[in-house]
């Protein structure tokens, strides 16, 4: 026997506020027709003005406990994987902690931008694997709107808000691949390619700054490296590319998404697309396109899924786990 951390609830939240491609005519040189060629989104969510971070983070939180079956009380601890918290700190989890009314464990935050999910993820397994707890409430949320330059028509286009949620829980497993839950995880960085993907501003700097992006240096990394730490995750526990029901990857752009399924040998109807809707909701965009794959009968018990995600750093990584 094997102790496993098994996904026993998701759940997301995205804000009201809708935004069409077209909107961005108004305001920009471009179309459409380009952003949808381009990067594969056709509309994204922006958070009302009043909206924090922790506040989607909140909403998704409470839709992952309710298709758990759990409430606040049955969680051991909280991590959210965010690159835009509501305040310098505290931590966007323990703001979190407090609207859920949970008084027991701990709470932290967790940032490697587009692969913090994939970070949290990996973290909370630990933790779990560990005796450190129980259950972990796991949140990627982001409202990416705030750090845009809108007069960056090579990025502000391709970002968009919202929350996604999952509840890990101790369960006992067989020690094989066959278990349900976190099968195995590959976690990488590299400081060296900072200059690839950054927001120019923070508060050691003085100032909150903007999203910068060289899109095709950060398109050749991500092909290349989203592959291989899926391989290289899959082959920790015996896997391969052929035994995947879903690869659920951080939707960032739909060329990159295809680029990484050719390579790995899958077609596209084993990969769950999201990006069309939402944009990159950077680490909110895993454990979105989970819930919505969940929702739409996509996903199912015993599926084998590998999600993958690369973000600024760069940081990456993979995460295998049956559903």
């Amino acid at each position: 026997m094997a102790g496993r951390s098994v996904v026993v609830g998701v759940g997301h939240y995205l804000p009201e506020r809708i935004v069409p491609n077209a909107e961005f005519e108004k305001t920009l040189d471009t179309s459409d027709e380009w952003i949808r060629t381009r990067s594969g989104i056709e509309r994204r969510h922006f958070a009302a003005e009043d909206e924090t971070t922790s506040d989607l983070a909140t909403k998704a939180a409470e839709a992952a406990l309710a298709d758990a079956g759990l409430t606040a009380e049955d969680i051991d601890a909280i991590i959210v994987a965010t690159s835009t918290a509501d305040l310098t700190f505290p931590s966007a989890a323990t703001m979190v902690q407090a609207r859920l009314g949970m008084t027991q464990g701990f709470a932290f935050d967790v940032q490697a931008v587009c692969a913090g999910f994939v970070f949290a993820l990996s973290n909370a397994n630990a933790l779990i694997l560990s005796g450190q707890a129980k259950r972990v409430l796991v949140i990627g949320a982001e409202t990416f709107s705030r750090i845009m330059d809108w007069t960056d028509r090579s990025t502000c286009v391709l970002f968009g808000d919202g929350a996604g949620a999952l509840v890990l829980e101790l369960q006992e497993g067989e020690g094989t691949a066959q278990d349900r839950g976190i099968l195995a995880t590959d976690l990488n960085s590299d400081g060296r390619y900072k200059d690839l993907l950054y927001v120019d501003g923070g508060v050691s700097t003085q100032s909150t700054g903007h999203l910068r992006m060289q899109g095709n240096q950060v398109f050749r990394h991500a092909v290349e490296k989203l592959a291989k730490t899926a391989e290289t995750a899959l082959g920790r526990v015996g896997l391969d590319s052929s035994d995947v029901d879903w690869i659920v990857p951080h939707q960032a752009n739909i060329r990159i998404i295809q680029g990484t399924a050719k390579k790995m040998g899958l077609p596209m109807d084993n990969v769950v697309v999201t990006v069309q809707d939402h944009g990159n909701t950077s680490a909110a965009s895993i454990p979105l396109a989970l819930s919505v794959g969940k929702q739409r009968g996509q996903i199912k018990s015993g599926d084998l899924i590998v999600t993958e995600a690369i973000g600024g750093g760069l940081a990456w990584g993979a995460v295998v786990l049956r559903w």
